[in-house]
C-alpha cells in the first residue's frame, strides 16, 4: 500500500507518468505527511514550461486523467523530533518539498523561529505562494520572496546572497534545509558555512 508508506516524514518523492506510459519522472511529494493521511491526495508540483505546456510526458493530463506512481523514495526530511530554529531555502519547485516540511513543523507547537527564503524568476513561478503569504502574515513563519528575471516585480531582485540568507537565518544554530537548481543547493550551502553555519545543519535534496 503505497499511500500508507507515503506518509512516513522520511521519503520524499515519486516517480510519476501517464498511465500505461514508459516514461516516468521524479516529482518531490508537496503534501505534509498528516495531509496525506487525512485526506488521501497527493501534491505534487509540476514545472510549467515556457511554451506553456506542462512537462511533456503530462502534457496530456488533465483533471481525472490515470496516471501511474512509484515509490516514495528518497530521505530528504526533516531531522527526528527537531525543535529548534529551521531555515528553509527554494529554488523554483524546490519548494515541494520544503512545503512538505513546513506545513508538518507548524502542525507541531513550537516557539522557534522558522524561515523560508525563496527564489524564482518570476512573480507567477512561486509556488503555494497565496498559503506562504498568509502563513507569513499570521507570523507563523518569515518569508522572503526574490524575483531573478522581472523588472516590474515590486519586491526583492537577484538571485539569493549572502546578505538575504544573513536576514533571513535565525542563529547559526538552524536546521537549514535547501532544494532548487544544482547551482543554488552550491552556492547557498557555501554562503551558509561562511556564515557560520555547521555543515552538519546543512540538509539537501537527493535522489
Amino acid at each position: 500500500d503505497w499511500s500508507s508508506d507515503v506518509c512516513s516524514s522520511d521519503l520524499q518523492a515519486v516517480m510519476l507518468g501517464l498511465h500505461g506510459s514508459q516514461l516516468r519522472k521524479p516529482y518531490s511529494i508537496a503534501s505534509a505527511p498528516w495531509e496525506l493521511a487525512k485526506t488521501g491526495t497527493l501534491q505534487v508540483l509540476a514545472q510549467v514550461e515556457d511554451s506553456g505546456g506542462l512537462d511533456p510526458h503530462l502534457e496530456l493530463a488533465s483533471p481525472g486523467t490515470r496516471l501511474d506512481v512509484e515509490g516514495p523514495f528518497g530521505s530528504f526530511a526533516l531531522p527526528p523530533d527537531v525543535r529548534g530554529p529551521l531555515l528553509f531555502v527554494a529554488g523554483g519547485t524546490g519548494i515541494a518539498p520544503l512545503r512538505s516540511m513546513l506545513i508538518e513543523r507548524l502542525a507541531r507547537p513550537t516557539t522557534a523561529p522558522i524561515s523560508l527564503i525563496y527564489s524564482a524568476r518570476r512573480p507567477e513561478e512561486f509556488g503555494f505562494r497565496a498559503e506562504l503569504d498568509a502563513l507569513s502574515a499570521a507570523g507563523r513563519m518569515s518569508a522572503y520572496f526574490t524575483v531573478t528575471r522581472d523588472a516590474g516585480w515590486p519586491g526583492r531582485r537577484g538571485r539569493i546572497d549572502s546578505t538575504l540568507l544573513k536576514e533571513g537565518l535565525p542563529s547559526t544554530e538552524t536546521i537549514c534545509l535547501i532544494c532548487g537548481p544544482p547551482q543554488l543547493v552550491i552556492d547557498t550551502s557555501a554562503m551558509l558555512r561562511a556564515l557560520g553555519v555547521d555543515a552538519s545543519r546543512i540538509l539537501i535534496e537527493k535522489f
